[in-house]
Protein backbone atom coordinates (compact mmCIF):
# COMPACT_ATOMS: atom_id res chain seq x y z
CA UNK A 1 0.00 0.00 0.00
CA UNK A 2 1.78 3.22 -1.27
CA UNK A 3 0.96 5.75 1.34
CA UNK A 4 0.55 9.33 -0.44
CA UNK A 5 1.80 12.26 1.26
CA UNK A 6 1.66 16.43 1.57
CA UNK A 7 3.92 18.39 3.78
CA UNK A 8 2.42 22.09 4.66
CA UNK A 9 5.05 24.00 6.29
CA UNK A 10 6.37 27.23 6.51
CA UNK A 11 10.08 26.99 7.57
CA UNK A 12 12.42 25.76 4.57
CA UNK A 13 15.08 24.08 6.80
CA UNK A 14 12.02 21.77 8.38
CA UNK A 15 10.44 21.23 5.47
CA UNK A 16 13.54 20.32 3.96
CA UNK A 17 14.64 17.98 6.69
CA UNK A 18 10.65 15.94 6.32
CA UNK A 19 10.80 16.02 2.77
CA UNK A 20 14.46 14.01 2.94
CA UNK A 21 12.78 11.76 6.12
CA UNK A 22 10.00 10.88 4.29
CA UNK A 23 11.74 10.17 1.50
CA UNK A 24 13.64 7.05 3.20
CA UNK A 25 10.68 5.33 3.31
CA UNK A 26 9.53 2.78 0.57
CA UNK A 27 5.94 3.00 0.56
CA UNK A 28 5.74 6.87 0.69
CA UNK A 29 4.66 8.80 -2.46
CA UNK A 30 5.49 12.55 -1.61
CA UNK A 31 2.72 14.60 -3.97
CA UNK A 32 2.68 18.22 -3.13
CA UNK A 33 4.27 20.50 -0.55
CA UNK A 34 2.77 24.17 0.30
CA UNK A 35 3.97 26.50 2.52
CA UNK A 36 1.31 28.26 3.61
CA UNK A 37 -2.47 26.94 4.67
CA UNK A 38 -4.40 28.10 2.04
CA UNK A 39 -1.80 27.01 -0.56
CA UNK A 40 -2.22 23.81 1.06
CA UNK A 41 -6.25 24.02 0.66
CA UNK A 42 -6.06 24.82 -3.29
CA UNK A 43 -2.96 21.49 -3.49
CA UNK A 44 -5.42 19.12 -1.18
CA UNK A 45 -8.51 19.65 -3.67
CA UNK A 46 -6.10 18.64 -6.40
CA UNK A 47 -4.04 15.74 -5.01
CA UNK A 48 -6.18 14.23 -2.37
CA UNK A 49 -3.80 12.66 -0.23
CA UNK A 50 -3.95 9.78 2.40
CA UNK A 51 -1.94 12.36 4.97
CA UNK A 52 -1.08 15.77 5.37
CA UNK A 53 2.30 16.77 7.86
CA UNK A 54 0.72 19.78 9.14
CA UNK A 55 2.58 22.80 10.77
CA UNK A 56 0.38 23.95 13.91
CA UNK A 57 2.00 27.51 12.72
CA UNK A 58 2.03 28.94 9.45
CA UNK A 59 1.32 32.19 7.51
CA UNK A 60 -2.49 33.12 6.22
CA UNK A 61 -4.27 30.09 7.76
CA UNK A 62 -2.92 28.59 10.61
CA UNK A 63 -2.71 24.50 10.46
CA UNK A 64 -5.34 24.38 13.37
CA UNK A 65 -8.38 25.88 11.18
CA UNK A 66 -6.59 24.17 7.96
CA UNK A 67 -7.43 20.69 10.11
CA UNK A 68 -10.81 22.02 10.76
CA UNK A 69 -11.33 22.51 7.40
CA UNK A 70 -9.79 19.24 5.87
CA UNK A 71 -12.38 17.28 8.53
CA UNK A 72 -15.20 18.53 6.69
CA UNK A 73 -14.27 17.35 3.15
CA UNK A 74 -15.75 14.07 2.60
CA UNK A 75 -12.42 12.30 1.73
CA UNK A 76 -10.77 13.78 4.57
CA UNK A 77 -6.76 13.15 4.94
CA UNK A 78 -4.65 11.69 7.93
CA UNK A 79 -3.12 14.93 9.85
CA UNK A 80 0.29 14.47 11.67
CA UNK A 81 0.55 17.94 13.51
CA UNK A 82 4.09 19.71 13.22
CA UNK A 83 5.08 21.77 16.34
CA UNK A 84 8.16 23.38 17.96
CA UNK A 85 5.77 23.53 21.15
CA UNK A 86 4.74 20.26 22.78
CA UNK A 87 1.93 22.51 24.78
CA UNK A 88 -0.03 22.19 21.25
CA UNK A 89 -0.51 18.15 21.72
CA UNK A 90 -3.93 18.37 23.28
CA UNK A 91 -5.32 20.53 20.83
CA UNK A 92 -3.90 18.50 17.90
CA UNK A 93 -5.82 15.20 19.42
CA UNK A 94 -9.04 17.23 19.70
CA UNK A 95 -8.40 17.86 16.06
CA UNK A 96 -8.48 13.87 15.56
CA UNK A 97 -4.88 14.14 14.25
CA UNK A 98 -3.31 10.78 13.97
CA UNK A 99 -0.35 12.00 15.48
CA UNK A 100 1.93 14.97 16.39
CA UNK A 101 6.11 15.72 15.60
CA UNK A 102 8.08 17.86 17.59
CA UNK A 103 10.42 19.93 15.62
CA UNK A 104 13.45 19.15 14.89
CA UNK A 105 12.34 15.78 13.44
CA UNK A 106 14.02 12.78 15.48
CA UNK A 107 13.96 9.73 12.55
CA UNK A 108 12.62 7.08 15.38
CA UNK A 109 9.84 9.08 16.51
CA UNK A 110 9.07 9.86 12.99
CA UNK A 111 8.82 6.11 12.27
CA UNK A 112 6.03 5.51 15.21
CA UNK A 113 4.11 7.95 13.55
CA UNK A 114 4.60 6.28 10.03
CA UNK A 115 3.56 3.29 11.55
CA UNK A 116 0.44 4.89 13.37
CA UNK A 117 -0.09 5.93 9.98
CA UNK A 118 -0.01 2.88 7.91
CA UNK A 119 -2.28 0.46 10.94
CA UNK A 120 -5.07 3.81 10.58
CA UNK A 121 -5.40 3.49 6.77
CA UNK A 122 -5.02 -0.47 7.00
CA UNK A 123 -8.04 -0.26 9.84
CA UNK A 124 -9.99 2.23 7.79
CA UNK A 125 -9.98 -0.08 4.38
CA UNK A 126 -10.81 -2.94 6.99
CA UNK A 127 -13.83 -1.22 8.24
CA UNK A 128 -15.16 -0.35 4.76
CA UNK A 129 -15.42 -4.34 3.81
CA UNK A 130 -15.86 -5.35 7.20
CA UNK A 131 -19.57 -5.67 8.93
CA UNK A 132 -19.35 -4.46 12.83
CA UNK A 133 -19.09 -7.81 15.27
CA UNK A 134 -22.06 -8.70 17.09
CA UNK A 135 -22.39 -7.34 20.66
CA UNK A 136 -22.97 -10.38 22.97
CA UNK A 137 -25.54 -10.23 25.85
CA UNK A 138 -23.65 -12.71 28.12
CA UNK A 139 -20.21 -13.39 28.94
CA UNK A 140 -18.84 -16.83 30.24
CA UNK A 141 -16.16 -16.72 32.47
CA UNK A 142 -14.06 -19.86 33.85
CA UNK A 143 -13.43 -18.75 38.13
CA UNK A 144 -12.33 -21.49 40.47
CA UNK A 145 -13.69 -24.64 38.27
CA UNK A 146 -16.77 -23.02 37.65
CA UNK A 147 -18.84 -20.97 35.04
CA UNK A 148 -19.56 -17.58 35.84
CA UNK A 149 -21.92 -15.71 33.43
CA UNK A 150 -21.41 -11.88 32.81
CA UNK A 151 -23.36 -8.95 31.39
CA UNK A 152 -20.37 -7.71 29.52
CA UNK A 153 -22.07 -3.87 29.89
CA UNK A 154 -21.41 -3.97 33.79
CA UNK A 155 -17.65 -4.51 33.32
CA UNK A 156 -15.71 -1.75 34.46
CA UNK A 157 -12.48 -3.09 33.56
CA UNK A 158 -9.83 -6.04 34.10
CA UNK A 159 -6.71 -6.30 35.05
CA UNK A 160 -3.74 -8.89 34.14
CA UNK A 161 -2.21 -10.41 37.40
CA UNK A 162 0.62 -12.43 36.74
CA UNK A 163 -1.00 -15.86 35.40
CA UNK A 164 -4.92 -14.74 35.57
CA UNK A 165 -6.72 -11.90 34.85
CA UNK A 166 -9.38 -9.52 37.06
CA UNK A 167 -12.23 -9.20 35.68
CA UNK A 168 -13.88 -6.15 37.81
CA UNK A 169 -17.80 -5.69 37.05
CA UNK A 170 -19.98 -3.00 38.94
CA UNK A 171 -20.29 -5.31 41.95
CA UNK A 172 -18.08 -7.89 41.60
CA UNK A 173 -14.41 -9.12 40.94
CA UNK A 174 -13.45 -12.94 38.98
CA UNK A 175 -10.56 -14.00 38.48
CA UNK A 176 -9.90 -16.37 35.33
CA UNK A 177 -7.19 -17.69 33.29
CA UNK A 178 -8.48 -16.15 30.19
CA UNK A 179 -5.69 -14.09 28.65
CA UNK A 180 -6.45 -9.94 28.55
CA UNK A 181 -5.85 -10.22 24.86
CA UNK A 182 -8.61 -13.16 24.82
CA UNK A 183 -11.15 -11.04 26.50
CA UNK A 184 -10.59 -7.93 24.54
CA UNK A 185 -11.30 -9.96 21.69
CA UNK A 186 -14.69 -11.15 23.27
CA UNK A 187 -15.35 -7.64 23.69
CA UNK A 188 -15.12 -6.08 20.85
CA UNK A 189 -18.18 -4.99 20.11
CA UNK A 190 -18.45 -2.56 23.42
CA UNK A 191 -16.62 0.20 24.17
CA UNK A 192 -13.47 -1.71 25.81
CA UNK A 193 -9.62 0.29 25.43
CA UNK A 194 -6.32 -1.18 26.09
CA UNK A 195 -4.50 1.80 28.26
CA UNK A 196 -1.50 -0.51 29.14
CA UNK A 197 -0.54 -3.66 28.52
CA UNK A 198 -1.96 -4.86 31.57
CA UNK A 199 -5.49 -2.87 31.77
CA UNK A 200 -8.46 -3.04 29.87
CA UNK A 201 -11.05 -0.79 30.54
CA UNK A 202 -14.58 0.35 29.56
CA UNK A 203 -14.68 3.24 28.16
CA UNK A 204 -19.03 3.97 29.85
CA UNK A 205 -16.83 4.48 33.39
CA UNK A 206 -14.19 6.78 32.84
CA UNK A 207 -14.60 9.76 34.72
CA UNK A 208 -11.66 11.62 34.18
CA UNK A 209 -7.93 11.59 33.54
CA UNK A 210 -5.32 13.08 35.24
CA UNK A 211 -1.59 13.83 34.16
CA UNK A 212 1.36 11.44 35.25
CA UNK A 213 4.44 12.15 33.39
CA UNK A 214 6.02 12.10 30.25
CA UNK A 215 2.54 11.66 28.63
CA UNK A 216 1.09 9.32 30.48
CA UNK A 217 -2.01 9.46 32.40
CA UNK A 218 -3.70 8.05 35.06
CA UNK A 219 -7.55 7.27 34.62
CA UNK A 220 -10.04 8.20 37.43
CA UNK A 221 -12.98 5.63 37.18
CA UNK A 222 -16.85 6.88 37.94
CA UNK A 223 -18.06 5.30 41.32
CA UNK A 224 -14.66 5.06 43.04
CA UNK A 225 -12.03 8.15 42.60
CA UNK A 226 -9.50 6.05 44.80
CA UNK A 227 -9.03 3.94 41.72
CA UNK A 228 -6.22 4.95 39.52
CA UNK A 229 -5.73 2.97 35.99
CA UNK A 230 -2.35 3.57 34.05
CA UNK A 231 -2.52 5.21 30.71
CA UNK A 232 0.82 4.67 28.81
CA UNK A 233 1.99 7.64 26.18
CA UNK A 234 1.13 5.95 22.96
CA UNK A 235 -2.36 4.35 24.28
CA UNK A 236 -2.94 7.94 25.47
CA UNK A 237 -3.19 9.44 22.26
CA UNK A 238 -5.75 7.04 20.81
CA UNK A 239 -8.11 7.71 24.29
CA UNK A 240 -7.75 11.07 23.88
CA UNK A 241 -9.20 10.93 20.29
CA UNK A 242 -11.76 7.76 21.07
CA UNK A 243 -13.06 10.10 24.16
CA UNK A 244 -13.83 12.48 21.06
CA UNK A 245 -15.92 10.94 18.81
Amino acid sequence: MTIRIMIAEDERLAREELIYLLQQEGDVELIATATNGRELMELVEQNEPDVVFLDVKMPELEGTQAARMLAARRHQPLIVFCTAYEEYAVDAFKLYAVDYLLKPFEPKRLQETLQRVRERLAKTKGEQTQTAPAKRSKLLVEENHRLVVIDPATIVYAVREERFVQIHTQTEAYTTRMTLAQLEEKLQAYDFFRTHKSYLVNLQYISELTPWFNGAYNLVLKGDPSIRIPVSRTAAKDLLRKLEE
